[in-house]
């Protein structure tokens, strides 16, 4: 599958990737499930979990100051 066939996927440009991936090896070093078999090395994990598509960005809304 192409990036046109699933937006929002997969990471727009390296900027992105390392971001998602970096996000995603401190889930897995708290403790969350990995969604991919692979290296037992966090950081290796989540990039290959973002290569193959099973973790997104996903965008935080801005909660308002009070």
């Amino acid at each position: 599958m192409s990036q046109t066939d699933r937006p929002g996927t997969r990471p727009r440009n390296s900027f992105e990737f390392v971001t998602v991936a970096s996000a995603r090896a401190r889930q897995l070093l708290g403790g969350c499930v990995p969604k991919v078999e692979g290296s037992p090395k966090p950081a290796r994990r989540a990039v290959e979990e973002v290569r193959h598509g099973a973790i997104s960005r996903t965008d935080r809304q801005e909660q308002p100051v009070e």
